[in-house]
């Protein structure tokens, strides 16, 4: 049987609270034993979902962001789901460029930035009803990344 660690978090879809959900996913994965790079690949994906949730689920209302990170033998899977407007054609939001901001202030790239800096990430959406998006990334520990002479 494999081994499995998890958290959940739910928070209110309020951009102060990116910040919290970032350190709170990342300091989760630290019993990896991860290198500095993986953290903040970690980071920055969690980020631009979260962000994600708050300015394009929620768009101008609130609602609950809704976070699970799991962790089995080397591997963190992380979930990230809003209960927000959802996403119409999902193989289009994920181009690089493309964005719903009707204001013109976002470059659309968040997913291509979760894709760059993690193993895998699915998106899962029902318009009216919400988006899941599922990151995974294999965590090599530093000792693993040690060459020995």
């Amino acid at each position: 049987m494999k081994s499995q660690n998890f958290i959940k978090l739910n928070f209110p879809s309020k951009s102060v609270n990116e910040g919290f959900a970032r350190a709170t996913v990342a300091a989760f994965c630290t019993q990896l034993d991860p290198t500095v790079e993986q953290i903040n690949d970690i980071k920055t994906a969690v980020s631009e979902a979260v962000t994600n949730c708050i300015v394009h689920g929620y768009r101008d209302t609130f609602g609950i962001v809704y976070i699970t990170a799991t962790i089995t033998d080397s591997t963190v899977t992380i979930k990230i789901a809003d209960k927000g407007i959802g996403i119409e054609d999902v193989s289009r939001a994920m181009q690089p460029m493309f964005t719903t901001d009707p204001h013109g202030e976002r470059a659309g790239i968040g997913f291509a930035v979760m894709q760059s800096f993690m193993d895998s990430v699915k998106v899962k959406s029902t318009p009216g009803k919400g988006t899941r998006v599922v990151m995974t990334k294999k965590i090599k520990s530093r000792e693993q990344n040690v060459i020995t002479a």
